[in-house]
């Protein structure tokens, strides 16, 4: 890891938190198919909606919430 790299669990706090007051839980998490990235969704579900935010692994070790460029 390097110096400015946060956990996943670090950024779905930043992410989710603020906007849904309940608990996330990982609704999937597979590769892409174009090139085997490793990738996490994360939501909420209440009653009236559902929430949820995909995370991209990069090379670096990073997880962000946009994909790596190849």
């Amino acid at each position: 890891m390097y110096a400015g790299e946060k956990s996943l669990r670090v950024l779905v706090d930043k992410w989710v938190r603020p906007a849904v007051p309940m608990t996330a839980r990982v609704m999937e998490f597979s590769r892409t198919r174009s090139d085997r990235r490793r990738y996490v969704r994360v939501g909420t579900f209440r009653r009236d909606a559902c929430f949820a935010i995909v995370f991209f692994r990069h090379d670096d070790g990073s997880w962000n919430v946009f994909p790596p460029s190849n």
